[in-house]
């Protein structure tokens, strides 16, 4: 399974360097020097990383291969993704990877059912489930322990304690 960790925006300069913004809470590992990024649509195949600074909340990235802003504007809105394979697993039991999540059953504490984790968003204040209830609707839910006690990859849920009037919204 394919992850988005950048996309990429306007070149920067004439050298074929761009502007990427990045979507991972690595970025300084995902866009080390010698990483292989999938691109998506796949315009030139994996993208090679030659150099990465931060600028203004952005990535400024040069790819091997990528050396003139005529090339660099073809990236242009291109995302960059890895292969979940090749992440390492968390070293903390209460952090999970975006795509341990997605799919996993959302029950109450008595073991109902009550939908499925179709998404994950990172919000500033907290990171955030997008739930589709069993009826259809998607709610969004935080992804705080009181709300969520209990993530269990193993068994393919995770528990959920809504405050009243959460799914109502």
């Amino acid at each position: 399974m394919l992850v988005v960790v950048g996309r990429v925006g306007r070149p920067h300069g004439i050298r074929g360097e761009v502007s990427v913004e990045p979507r991972t809470d690595e970025p300084e590992a995902r866009f080390a020097a010698g990483s292989v990024l999938i691109t998506d649509p796949a315009p030139a195949g994996p993208l090679t990383v030659a150099s990465a600074r931060p600028h203004q909340g952005w990535l400024l990235v040069a790819f091997e291969g990528i050396a003139d802003r005529t090339v660099a504007e073809g990236l242009r809105g291109v995302l960059l993704c890895v292969d979940t394979a090749d992440l390492p697993e968390p070293s903390d039991p209460d952090e999970f990877l975006d795509h341990q999540l997605i799919g996993l059953t959302a029950v109450d504490v008595a073991g109902d059912k009550l939908g499925e984790v179709v998404r994950v968003e990172h919000a500033p204040a907290s990171d955030l489930l997008h739930v589709r209830l069993t009826g259809g609707k998607t709610v969004l839910v935080p992804f705080v322990k009181a709300i969520v006690p209990e993530v269990d990859i193993a068994a393919g849920r995770v528990v959920l304690t809504p405050p009243d009037g959460l799914f109502d919204l």
